[in-house]
């Protein structure tokens, strides 16, 4: 069986490329070993938010960003999309001057953004806690359901005739061929490696596990109006020996609390870490005291890929019918449909709205690897 593109692994990620490529006039076809969106997808907070790390971070995500408000409007229910924008909070005056750093930022390249005072902060999120610096408010961030988005993907793509194996395990992909576990071969010119944090069809990558934790709450509707981060998450998020915690919280539509966040390298048991999963609350209740009332309906694992240099691994490999798109650690629900879109311009020779070369996996030689 010969198709144009075939796709291995229907969470976010795949779905949307399987979109892209079919909207384009190619035979699709997505392999999943279990069920669409029932791994990385389904543990995912659902926060599609710009983040600036790095030039190349910003602009994946920005593009992305702006991809998810083009299709919010066609999203069902169901996928919960709701731009409730992003409140950085900051804790301090030394965190206020980040505060005002990333506002400059943002605004070289086009992203809306208003520093909040301490007074401003506390009249738009009154459960914070009093004494906090100020934050940033970006007003055109979201949030959604990731499963449910996803899905929106996959039925368009199955619509315009892309073909989805569920449960078939895929044993080798490379060299223009994907052979199943049944013995079944498939043939294409183009594979897609969208397999989260299953790793082992990839070329040898240093690719990391990153595990995290979410606590989800009972209804409590009005309790809070935007999805809250502390600019200390974006410290946590460089730490890769160490096991770290950051205030995160989001409001549901149905009114329960989404909070986080964690972060596990090399702890690959999905079980719940009590200890971790005690600070990360702890963590919540000193930036919003009144969350300790609020009870914890249930709480659950997640895994991300995550690469050294904090970008995903989008485009070919030294295969030339091989192709990642792999690696988006936190970001691949904010990233998923802007990144689809840069592989399946790169793949059909189309103009690409940014560079791809940041995020190429030959972009260099992993030093890391000895």
């Amino acid at each position: 069986m010969t198709y144009d593109v075939i796709i291995i692994g229907a969470g976010i990620v795949g779905c949307a490329c399987a979109r892209e490529f079919a909207l384009a006039g190619m035979r699709v076809v997505v392999i999943e070993r279990d069920i669409p969106n029932s791994a990385t997808t389904a543990a995912g907070m659902g926060h599609v938010v710009v983040m600036d790390d790095s030039p190349a971070q910003l602009a994946l995500t920005r593009y992305s960003r702006s991809v998810w408000r083009e299709l919010g409007s066609e999203l069902p229910t169901a996928a919960e999309y709701d731009p409730r924008g992003t409140i950085w909070i900051a804790a301090d005056d030394q965190e206020l001057a980040e505060v005002h750093a990333k506002q400059t930022t943002f605004a070289g390249v086009g992203i809306g953004a208003f520093v909040l005072s301490a007074k401003e902060l506390a009249e738009i999120e009154p459960n914070l806690r009093p004494g906090l610096a100020g934050a940033l408010l970006v007003p055109e961030d979201v949030i959604l359901s990731p499963p449910a988005a996803a899905y929106c993907f996959l039925e368009e793509a199955v619509r315009h005739g892309t073909v989805l194996l569920q449960r078939q395990p895929v044993v080798q992909a490379g060299k223009r061929v994907v052979r199943l576990g049944d013995g079944t071969e498939l043939k294409s010119n183009s594979i897609v490696l969208a397999t989260g944090v299953e790793t082992s069809l990839l070329p040898r990558l240093p690719i990391q596990k990153r595990k995290g934790h979410l606590v989800l709450t009972e209804p409590q509707p009005g309790f809070l109006s935007h999805q809250l981060v502390e600019l200390g998450y974006l410290k946590s998020a460089h730490k890769i020996a160490v096991d770290s915690v950051a205030f995160n919280v989001q409001p549901r539509r149905c009114g329960e609390l989404l909070i986080g966040a964690s972060r596990q390298y090399g702890n690959e048991n999905p079980e719940i870490d009590e200890a971790i999963l005690h600070a990360m609350l702890e963590r919540a209740y000193s930036y919003m005291p009144a969350l300790r009332h609020v009870p914890p309906a249930r709480a659950w694992t997640g895994f991300r890929a995550a690469t050294p240099d904090k970008l995903p691994l989008l485009g070919p490999t030294e295969d030339p019918s091989l192709f990642l798109a792999a690696g988006f650690e936190g970001l691949g629900i904010t990233s998923a449909p802007g990144a689809a879109r840069l592989l399946a311009d790169h793949v059909l020779h189309r103009p690409c709205a940014i560079p791809i070369e940041p995020y190429l996996p030959t972009r260099s030689r992993w030093k890391e690897i000895q």
